[in-house]
């Protein structure tokens, strides 16, 4: 494996129907203006309460993105 430098950002990804979800779309949207995106880590995971059921998630994210060679 070849030696890598990482630099590492936080977002929070967030959906009405999962965790899961949530994640998802926080990376993809990540990925169309960040380039490199090698890892995730969920750092947090949180949400909203309605009624007494779950009404939204929110997942924090740290996002690897390696930094290329020159």
């Amino acid at each position: 494996m070849s030696d890598h430098v990482y630099s590492i950002t936080e977002i929070v990804g967030t959906s009405k129907t999962s965790v899961e979800d949530a994640i998802e779309k926080g990376v993809k949207i990540a990925a169309k203006s960040l380039r490199n995106l090698e890892w995730f880590e969920v750092t947090q995971i949180k949400g909203h309460i309605v009624n007494g059921k779950v009404g939204h998630y929110q997942v924090g994210l740290k996002l690897g993105l390696r930094y290329d060679p020159k």
